[in-house]
């Protein structure tokens, strides 16, 4: 009688999940047409850390995350989650694992409550029934453990303003199971106590062992909340797992570049005129554009703005304190409650855009993809579009005559690439600015209104762009400019008025004013003027 065969040798169990990153990446490629995205990426994320991901626009990071959120296949490369070889298909397949997204552009369903876009896709349901009542409780309690109670889970997420919809999108994220949160561009829409309140989630994160890939183009929210710092450059790794808080912003920003950047503004003009030439002419030049008792109830109280020709006045506030709002009034966007707007001393028609168009004032809006760009054309279009008549010939576009003055326009700003047939959608954060910028050069503006002109535009672009709004200013147009940096406005203005709560409660020179001061007066300032 032959022995009883014996059972074969079970598998050898793994080693433990603590001998490997939670996740790793590896040689990850990525070719779209005419253009290699990635090229032999390298990442490792280990449980319970802050790893930030540092480039420029175009370096990336951005195809990186959408093949690590399931929405880009790569070409080639391995990807590993603790320590074991997985394919993310899908975006829901990365959600199963344990990995959730918070893209920069948020994917929120405008006009759905905020409870619906909480739970899209993983609703709260009892045999096949979906428990509204259990939703709403569910997505109260997410809203309370991000440190926002008073977010309505009923209200319409399109009625939120750009900080609370960042909040929605970060409870849908936390709505799963999740071991692994990338955070793309998170503070960009948060004020200062909107981002201790980011971080402080971040921390209580990490703490209960969660991963963060945090990426950000403010190189000082590095050392305050990573851990480590990975740069990529070119669809290439420039340097892996830096320590975040000991890596120079020296160091930060020639790996991301190439080269090293003076983080710095251009310098302001200094007048040559001798100084008694100067005593003699120290009136003024009259303003190009002028607010009156400029108010909108429920946004802002009457104020009155001067801008004269050449000059860069800052508006500095928190997010809600009215600042968009007057730009937006200004333009002719939104119809003022009383007052008026003139531009070279003549009265503008209230809430008419083309109105405020024709008499010479431009608006960059804050979100210039929702508001100011038409994404799926091309870069000429996008350039001409507020100027197409002057290019028809007896009812024809002479489009030979577009092309070659929005090339022209945007030659003058340094636009790379240098394609004017290129979809705008295609373009870096910082050169999608650029076209915006190109097309009120084109309309000969007088008055330029800057919402947000840097945001979501990393270190090597802002530098071109600080320069591309100085030397606007230097050619007469006069600008009003909105940030929520602080040193941005600080940098680039001659003259601040700083506003809380709707109201202008300073205004200094910019070079008798600093940060601590700026910020002192909105959270507790008084005003003053």
């Amino acid at each position: 009688m032959a022995p009883p065969a014996r059972p074969a040798p079970a598998e050898e169990p793994p080693p433990p999940d603590r001998q490997f990153p939670l996740l790793s990446m590896s040689g990850i490629t990525k070719t779209f047409p005419g253009v290699r995205a990635l090229d032999g990426v390298d990442l490792d994320v280990e449980a319970g850390e802050v790893h930030c991901l540092l480039g420029q626009n175009g370096a990336g990071k951005s195809t990186l995350i959408k093949v690590l959120a399931g929405a880009h296949q790569p070409d080639a490369g391995e990807i590993r989650w603790k320590g074991r070889p997985v394919r993310l298909h899908t975006p829901v397949a990365a959600m199963r694992l344990g990995v959730a997204t918070i893209y920069q552009e948020l994917d929120l369903v405008r006009h759905l409550s905020v409870t619906e876009n909480i739970f899209l896709g993983n609703e709260v349901a009892v045999r096949g029934f979906i428990r509204a009542r259990d939703a709403r409780r569910r997505a109260a309690e997410l809203l309370r453990r991000l440190g926002h109670p008073e977010i309505d889970p009923d209200v319409p997420v399109g009625a939120l303003p750009a900080a609370g919809q960042q909040i929605v999108s970060m409870a849908r994220a936390l709505s799963h199971d999740v071991r692994l949160i990338v955070m793309d561009e998170p503070s960009a829409a948060l004020d200062p106590d909107e981002v201790d309140n980011l971080f402080r989630i971040v921390g209580d994160l990490t703490a209960d062992g969660v991963a963060v890939v945090y990426i950000s183009h403010r190189l000082e929210e590095i050392r305050r909340i990573g851990d480590r710092v990975s740069v990529l450059k070119d669809g290439r790794v420039a340097a892996a797992g830096l320590p975040a808080r000991t890596t120079t912003t020296a160091d930060l920003v020639a790996l991301m570049t190439g080269r090293d950047v003076q983080y710095a503004f251009p310098e302001r003009p200094v007048s040559t005129e001798p100084l008694e030439d100067r005593v003699l002419h120290a009136a003024p030049p009259p303003p190009v554009l002028c607010a009156e008792k400029l108010a909108r109830q429920g946004e802002f109280a009457p104020l009155d703005l001067e801008v004269r020709r050449g000059e860069i006045v800052g508006l500095a506030g928190l997010v809600g304190s009215g600042r968009s709002e007057i730009l937006e009034t200004l333009s002719g966007a939104r119809r003022p409650t009383s007052g008026r707007v003139l531009v070279e001393g003549r009265p503008l028609r209230p809430g008419d855009v083309t109105a405020a168009v024709r008499v010479g004032i431009g608006l960059a809006p804050e979100e210039r993809k929702a508001q100011a760009l038409l994404m799926l054309e091309s870069v000429t279009r996008n350039v001409s579009v507020s100027a197409l008549p002057r290019f028809s010939r007896g009812g024809w576009l002479d489009r030979r005559a577009e092309r070659a003055a929005a090339r022209a326009r945007t030659r003058d700003l340094a636009l790379h690439p240098d394609d004017p047939d290129r979809p705008v959608r295609t373009l870096s954060g910082g050169n999608q600015q650029k076209v915006v910028l190109a097309r009120w050069l084109l309309r000969d503006c007088k008055v330029l209104l800057l919402d947000e002109p840097t945001r979501g535009v990393d270190v090597g672009a802002r530098a071109e762009l600080y320069a591309v709004i100085r030397r606007l200013a230097d050619s007469g147009v006069a600008i009003l400019l909105v940030s929520s940096e602080v040193p941005e406005v600080l940098g680039l203005a001659d003259r601040v008025l700083v506003l809380r709560e709707g109201r202008v409660v300073h205004t200094a020179p910019a070079r008798e004013l600093d940060e601590h001061r700026v910020l002192d007066l909105v959270m507790e300032g008084s005003p003053s003027c």
